[in-house]
């Protein structure tokens, strides 16, 4: 009967190591996929940030174009033009 307790104790001490060593690895996983979720959403951002820095050099190298194109106006006879 004792060997039978011994043998119940030993289970349970056992079972009760699993469900530690179970919980720790949840615990590392959870871990893992908050740091890896915090990593891809720095990158996101980095890339965002990237993407509207080119965004405004692109728009501000339009918008210089398109002014200088306004404002340097050079009156020209087109070359069909017959004075008569």
């Amino acid at each position: 009967m004792a060997s039978q307790t011994q043998g119940i104790q030993q289970l349970l001490a056992a079972e009760k190591r699993a469900a530690e060593k179970v919980s720790e690895a949840r615990k590392r996983k959870a871990k893992r996929l908050k740091q890896a979720k915090e990593e891809a959403q720095d990158e996101v951002e980095k890339y965002r940030q990237e993407r509207e820095r080119q965004f405004k050099e692109f728009e501000a190298k339009v918008i210089r174009d398109i002014l200088n194109l306004v404002y340097d106006i050079k009156p020209e006879l087109h070359t069909n033009y017959r004075i008569q």
